[in-house]
């Protein structure tokens, strides 16, 4: 399976080149022209009206949740809108879709996932997924831009059939990372888990967000920092307030109204995408939140931490290009 990128898809992450003719002002000696400047990949994570999953988990709010026809059709021309913005523009983009619920068991991001995949300024798109809808698909996009970033629910399908599930993706060159909520009664699937990837695979995982002082033992840490060299982030997050971050400047969060925050987590409304001028909403600032940032769409764009330089074009999708050999 995949841990590392191949250097085909490195290739599409770097920055765009574009040729300028530079402007000769007066007194200053003729500039050569053609020179390349360089335009940086702009990530757009988007979460629009979907909130229904088919999944029901104990520690997720949405589980189980059934969004009407009415809210479908609504997300549905959302994402058409979000797909036809992306596709007028100029600049290279990559796309996260982190829906509330389950996007693709929908044919609306189906669709939209190949769309955007095609188009030539688009670098990458992904999405959060259980992975429990149809794969055939994946058959009609540019595979080398489509990163699926999985989950495995232990309470809601047998290991062997997402294992399954993740083996066809490999025989098809789609990129994708797989990962478990690291909750006490999940140890051993994740042990399972472990043994079932191959070793250099990377496994990601996430402290769960509702335990309380001492819910994880020393013994525990140190086993589950061995499994993830990054979970460390995910259970010990610092403050993020006044740290240099790229939300904002080189990410920004977009809903199904088009409404533009710096991220997801941070609600100062910046514009939106469909009205405003793109450019007057990019400006570079340290982060303002308050609270901790414990969550990986959001840490990952922080200036000081690792991320994109250990991720690299699979910081969207949760996939490594660099990987520190796994213990334990």
């Amino acid at each position: 399976m995949l841990t590392m990128l191949p250097a085909a898809a490195l290739d599409l992450a770097r920055p765009v080149q574009r040729t300028v003719q530079p402007v000769q002002q007066s007194g200053q000696p003729a500039q050569l022209s053609g020179q390349p400047v360089e335009q940086a990949v702009l990530s757009l994570l988007y979460r629009g009206t979907l909130s229904g999953c088919n999944y029901d988990c104990a520690y997720c709010p949405f589980a189980k949740r059934r969004d009407s026809r009415a809210k479908l059709a609504r997300d549905a021309a959302e994402v058409a809108r979000f797909v036809a913005w992306v596709g007028a523009q100029e600049r290279p983009i990559s796309v996260l879709f982190t829906p509330w619920g389950e996007g693709m068991i929908r044919r609306h991001y189906r669709d939209a996932i190949t769309d955007l995949s095609r188009m030539a300024h688009v670098r990458q798109v992904a999405i959060q997924t259980n992975l429990s809808g149809p794969l055939a698909w994946l058959e009609q996009a540019d595979k080398r831009k489509v990163g699926l970033w999985c989950t495995y629910h232990p309470s809601q399908v047998r290991m062997d059939r997402f294992i399954d599930r993740c083996e066809r993706l490999e025989r098809m060159g789609v990129h994708f990372s797989v990962g478990i909520v690291a909750m006490r009664e999940h140890f051993d699937d994740i042990r399972a888990l472990r043994a079932a990837l191959p070793q250099q695979h990377y496994l990601w995982l996430n402290a769960y967000d509702r335990r309380g002082p001492g819910y994880y033992r020393p013994e525990d840490l140190a086993w589950l920092d061995a499994m993830d060299p990054w979970f460390s982030y995910s259970r010990n997050p610092e403050m993020s307030r006044g740290k240099a971050c790229r939300a904002g400047s080189e990410a920004l969060s977009v809903d199904g109204d088009g409404e533009v925050q710096r991220c997801h987590f941070v609600t100062e409304r910046l514009g939106n995408l469909y009205e405003d001028a793109l450019d007057e909403m990019l400006v570079e600032k340290p982060c303002s939140r308050l609270r901790k940032c414990d969550c990986y769409i959001g840490y990952a764009h922080r200036q000081d931490l690792p991320f994109y330089d250990d991720f690299g074009v699979g910081v969207l999708a949760r996939i490594p290009v660099r990987l520190a050999p796994v213990q334990g």
